[in-house]
């Protein structure tokens, strides 16, 4: 099985085991050294996941060492290797989506564009190229509130709100500003794009489904208690089942059907984001890969072959062809809070570890960050400080344990003063 992750993954432990309980070797493509011979004497396959000829080097690359270990399969930890692992399905003749489909999936002006042509409700969208000045004449003519983005960041990064013309004009030169740094990976490749777009209001959920024919099963559907309405879209918890009834799923999951149909994805994990109010379900994306993170961690499965098992050995069986659609979600409510980064700064320390594992219902606490590690919250930050996971009978519940547990925490973040 071949697994196209960037290096830093957190989820890579969690295939590697899904893989040896399964009797199946592993093999990574990752965007590591491709000068050097091995580097980490694991026989990965050296690839880029950014470029234009990425994915044509990714192919050749992958068919060479597939003459020496056949793959059976292949699966993809984030945006990026999702579009290479798609192109090198198809070129090997493997299961998983479209090529052209998990490249639209991972953009963000391609999805809006996919989305509206074939029906489905979208707001208003204006891509800006790369240094447009954004006359005034252009800034009174928008209407507000609106979002800015850029085209192919994750996890909230880059995300901003605007209620005013000098707000909409000072969001686009930051999100500029931070495609422009030296380690963004769009400033590698190419001028970063913005996209601005109307704003939706109303709750956020999180779908994870696994597509099969074009057919979608829905592994979960996560309700997002916290209000995300700017300026800024930090995501914090995740908790699943959502409120409001199997009518309320049934109009999400058609919703979610729909925007893969357009986007032409067929065979392989979606984790989409919706907004609900009162005119319907608005797709914001359907990405071509499962959710990110240690967020998965939070899902567990039972089926005729057993019981609690991971969602990447359920992916795992799928991209081996296996039919998954009896397994199931397990019936008690689980949740997630992404520890949020709460300053800029380098981490001097996590207090109150033992007081926050000890709230009922709490499983398990794991900060991923490191100490001395320089952090950023969003917009220009995209990650997080770590991830508590808890389970319990009702969703409000895990949401009180998840609250509680973060309050328990004590972070202390070092500001980092600038050289002159």
């Amino acid at each position: 099985m071949l697994l196209a992750a960037a290096t830093t993954g957190y989820q890579l432990r969690a295939y590697d085991a899904a893989a040896r309980a399964a009797g199946v070797e592993l093999v990574l493509a990752t965007d590591r050294c491709h000068v050097l011979d091995d580097p980490w004497r694991d026989g990965a396959i050296p690839v880029r996941f950014k470029g234009r000829t990425a994915a044509a080097n990714a192919v050749r690359a992958v068919r060479a060492a597939a003459e020496q270990r056949p793959l059976a399969g292949v699966l993809a930890v984030g945006d990026g290797p999702a579009v290479i692992a798609a192109a090198i399905a198809a070129a090997l003749g493997l299961r998983g989506h479209p090529a052209a489909a998990a490249r639209a999936a991972a953009n963000k002006l391609l999805t809006r564009r996919s989305l509206q042509a074939h029906g489905l409700p979208v707001p208003w969208f204006r891509v800006l190229p790369p240094a447009d000045p954004l006359p005034p004449e252009r800034l009174a003519a928008t209407a507000l509130p609106c979002v800015v983005k850029p085209l192919s960041m994750a996890a909230s990064q880059g995300v901003i709100r605007a209620d005013t013309p000098a707000e909409l004009a000072a969001a686009v030169e930051r999100v500029r500003r931070l495609g422009a740094r030296a380690d963004a990976p769009a400033a590698r490749d190419e001028p970063v794009q913005v996209l601005v777009e109307g704003y939706i209001p109303g709750r956020e959920v999180a779908v994870e489904g696994v597509l099969a024919g074009g057919r979608l099963q829905v592994l979960a559907i996560f309700d997002k208690p916290d209000p995300l309405e700017g300026p800024y879209f930090e995501e914090t918890i995740y908790v699943t089942p959502p409120a409001g009834g199997r009518a309320i799923a049934r109009s999400i999951t058609a919703a979610v059907q729909r925007a893969a149909a357009a986007l032409g994805l067929t065979d392989g994990p979606v984790h989409a984001e919706c907004r609900v109010n009162a005119e319907g379900v608005f797709v914001l994306e359907a990405a071509a890969r499962p959710i990110g993170g240690l967020c998965s961690r939070v899902l567990r499965f039972d089926g005729a072959a057993g019981r609690g098992v991971s969602l990447e050995a359920l992916l795992l069986r799928h991209a081996l062809g296996e039919d998954v659609s009896g397994w199931r979600r397990e019936r008690r409510a689980a949740g997630v809070l992404m520890i949020p980064i709460p300053a800029a700064g380098r981490l001097a320390r996590v207090e109150g570890l033992a007081a926050a594992r000890s709230v009922d219902g709490v499983e398990e606490i794991v900060v991923t960050a490191q100490r001395d590690q320089l952090l950023q919250p969003p917009p220009e930050g995209g990650s997080y400080l770590g991830f508590i996971f808890a389970r319990a009978a009702r969703p409000a519940a895990v949401t009180a344990a998840l609250r509680a547990a973060h309050a328990r925490l004590r972070i202390e973040i070092q500001p980092v003063i600038p050289v002159v």
